[in-house]
């Protein structure tokens, strides 16, 4: 009986294996930081700025 040559596959599968791993985690972190950590950090300063505003105002009218 013969077997075909196995040669190539391995490292075939790794590059594949690799590939779609980076693809995904990319995808994911940019997911994150766009969908969750820029809207978070954009309300914050915002909660932050009013404060401040606010505190000018109170300062301004003494």
């Amino acid at each position: 009986m013969a077997f075909k040559p196995v040669t190539g596959m391995l490292r075939r599968t790794i590059v594949l294996d690799l590939s779609v791993a980076m693809g995904l985690g990319v995808t994911a972190g940019y997911g994150w930081w766009y969908g969750y950590h820029v809207p978070a950090v954009r309300h914050r300063d915002t909660y932050y700025q009013k404060i401040e505003d606010e505190r000018a105002r109170a300062l301004g009218e003494n």
